[in-house]
């Protein structure tokens, strides 16, 4: 829900545009020296040593994300991480965000401070300076626009077109988790429709939601194979499905995948809320999307490196364009990979 009945509410029009924005804002601190100017001005001034990569994400209400169970302060959070991620899957370090908002009278001021809460606190937690933004009104509903840049080496970038045949494709974490999370809220807010006197005990379900609702960014990755040595040969977050990812992968570097069902990582409630549901938890982790994990692939040379760390997995390898994307499944059958993932322009989604 929007808000609390009981919560006092305040019309964004007793603040206007400016005044808005500079309620919002009050409380972002500059962090980094790149900063040169950030909120206040005509433009933001920023500075980089190195090579700068630019990434921007707009969040549509009933498209993204439905109010009735998502809470501003997530919302937030959640519309930061997702551009963090894509500054991550470049090998790049993010440094700066701006924000825009477009927002219908609806939404109290109250609403909006929430909303932005959860922006500084993601803020806050990946060390990144809030440089600026817009707000105007909405017909619809809420529309958020973050743009993110960081910076990074020239010789360390990471691009999806340098996959080379044999590499092997890691991922790490687990993935599916996001969309069972999803499943699970939108079943309580349909019993919650016929019911409004329910409450639902999602405690067994914490893990997914908590992947849908708060994702992380995984900053850790580029950390972690810098300190292992390892440069990947080509990178992608894994926004949209697995099987999206791969694809996008191969077609960029022009080569064909193998991955081995077996080796997709699941965590034990992706099984068992699969089960409940009565889904396949392989169609599932190839498919579902928003999981914000990153899948790379590395040379066989880095093998002896990577082998047996938890915090990532080798689910396949990479072959030659002409052999095709393909799964292993279980019972050693081969099966064509396609692009089923989330896919924001089809119009018989489900939201």
């Amino acid at each position: 829900m929007i808000e609390d009945k009981n919560t006092a509410r305040t019309s964004l029009s007793d603040l206007g545009e400016f005044g808005l924005i500079d309620h919002l804002t009050k409380d972002f601190e500059v962090k980094h020296t790149s900063t040169l100017k950030g909120i206040g001005d005509d433009a933001a001034v920023v500075h980089f040593d190195n090579e700068c990569v630019v990434t921007t994400d707009l969040l549509v209400e009933g498209v993204h994300f439905d109010l009735a169970y998502v809470p501003l302060k997530h919302l937030g959070y959640k519309s930061v991480m997702v551009n963090l991620s894509d500054v991550y899957a470049m090998n790049a370090t993010p440094k700066q965000i701006t924000v825009s908002i477009a927002v219908s009278n609806r939404f109290p001021l109250e609403a909006l401070e929430d909303l932005y809460a959860g922006i500084r606190a993601a803020a806050k937690i990946y060390n990144i300076d809030v440089i600026g933004g817009d707000t105007t009104s909405s017909q619809k509903g809420l529309l958020i626009s973050i743009t993110a840049l960081g910076h990074v080496k020239k010789e360390d970038i990471v691009y999806r077109s340098g996959a080379k045949d044999n590499d092997l494709i890691v991922l790490s974490g687990d993935i599916g988790a996001a969309y069972l999370g999803l499943q699970v809220l939108e079943r309580e807010n349909q019993v919650f429709k016929v019911n409004p006197q329910s409450q639902p005990d999602l405690s067994t379900y914490s893990y997914i939601i908590e992947r849908q609702l708060k994702p992380e960014a995984r900053r850790d990755i580029p950390v972690l194979l810098k300190k292992l040595e390892v440069k990947p040969t080509s990178m992608i977050d894994v926004s949209d499905g697995l099987s999206s990812e791969i694809l996008h992968l191969c077609k960029h570097s022009k080569v064909g995948a193998t991955i081995y069902e077996e080796k997709i990582p699941l965590d034990p409630t992706v099984i068992s809320t699969c089960e409940e549901f009565n889904m396949d938890s392989t169609t599932i982790a190839l498919n579902g999307g928003e999981d914000y994990e990153l899948l790379f692939t590395v040379s066989q040379d880095d093998y002896s490196k990577i082998k047996a760390n938890p915090s990532i997995t080798i689910i396949g390898h990479i072959n030659q364009e002409k052999e095709g994307v393909h799964l292993i499944t279980r019972g050693n059958t081969k099966v064509a990979i396609t692009a089923q993932g989330w896919n924001s322009l089809n119009e018989n989604k489900e939201n």
